[in-house]
């Protein structure tokens, strides 16, 4: 059995969110949002009402019910999430182009999995890499530097739940 936990660290965009709780529904992946990622409504929701609510909204739009479903969660704290993750068996990866990536269509998925992404813009965190195992990345054939980070994720879930490949 295969487990894939994604990691939305400092996303910006809700609509992201919504798209990727939809998309992690589709593809049997959970998702964990870290950070300043917005977040659904939640129990013991500590933020004031009507933000909660704003935003609630703004990731509904494009979740479409996937945010009603248990297949996120949310954590503030990154580095004790990824060392209670490696504790578990997971290989922590990153979805980020740097000079050691591996090519997605390459990689020999693990039987556990937590992939992070990163800012939308400026993508995953110098001290993040730090801490993750293995760097992954989708080439690009375009005149585009990187995909949406929805798009890449999205990608990479497919890759994982159907390239049996370990």
């Amino acid at each position: 059995m295969k487990d894939l936990i994604i990691i939305a660290h400092n996303l910006r965009s809700a609509h992201n969110v919504g798209s990727l709780l939809r998309t992690a529904e589709g593809l049997g992946a959970q998702v964990m949002l870290t950070g300043y990622t917005p977040y659904p409504l939640m129990p013991n929701d500590d933020r004031l009402p009507h933000l909660s609510a704003k935003t609630h909204k703004q990731i509904q739009k494009t979740a479409l019910g996937a945010e009603l479903q248990p297949l996120w969660s949310r954590t503030a704290d990154l580095p004790r999430l990824l060392t209670k993750l490696k504790a578990d068996g997971y290989v922590v990866g990153a979805l980020e182009l740097t000079p050691d990536a591996i090519r997605l269509a390459e990689f020999t998925v693990p039987p556990k999995l937590a992939l992070i992404l990163g800012r939308e813009v400026e993508g995953v965190e110098p001290e993040v890499l730090a801490l993750c195992d293995v760097s992954l990345v989708i080439p690009m054939f375009g005149q585009k530097e990187s995909f949406n980070v929805v798009q890449a994720a999205a990608m990479a879930m497919y890759h994982w739940r159907f390239v049996d490949n370990h």
